[in-house]
């Protein structure tokens, strides 16, 4: 079950939602609209599994940054969000789609517990230019069923994520456990 604009809400005024900075304005029908944080990490070279991806940094400017064509972008959310009690979906959007550009493809589910800035895998169709604070897409709200699990419990790969984080899967790999 999606959680409605005013559903979400009431569940920040309740605390059981946190969206920080939070926007009434920001509400959609059963969505709200985050945006880009001023970080990319671009990805240099070959990416490898077994090892750490290598990584240039750059602060958006105000005046923006043109994204490439087959390179990949690791970004983060302006918003921190996060509940005890609903998962979370990010997902781009029609306006970001619209400008061929790929957000976040590949891991959308926030779980329950787990209060992040989202690290965004960001691809480009076409050289666009993206700015700091610009809406990037759509996080809805999920009813949960079952008994209730955090992602707070001590195991789980990214719990220390706030901000950008590269893949991990390299841990497992070394680790022999892939």
């Amino acid at each position: 079950m999606i959680l409605t604009g005013p559903a979400i809400a009431a569940a920040v005024d309740a605390g059981e939602i946190a969206i920080d900075p939070f926007d009434p304005g920001r509400l959609s029908p059963n969505a709200y609209d985050w945006r880009l944080g001023e970080t990319l990490r671009i990805c240099d070279g070959d990416l490898d599994a077994a090892a750490p991806t290598p990584f240039s940094e750059t602060t958006i400017p105000a005046t923006g940054f043109v994204l490439q064509p087959s390179v990949l972008y690791l970004g983060v959310t302006l918003e921190r969000t996060g509940s005890e009690r609903y998962a979370q979906m990010l997902n781009g959007d029609r306006s970001t789609g619209s400008l061929g550009i790929w957000v976040h493809v590949s891991a959308p589910l926030g779980h329950v517990g787990h209060a992040i800035r989202w690290t965004l895998e960001i691809r480009a169709a076409r050289p666009v230019r993206v700015y700091p604070g610009m809406t990037f897409g759509k996080l809805i709200f999920l009813q949960t069923f079952g008994g209730p699990t955090s992602y707070q419990q001590p195991g789980f790969k990214y719990q220390s994520t706030d901000g950008i984080d590269i893949s991990r899967l390299y841990e497992e790999i070394a680790g022999g456990t892939a």
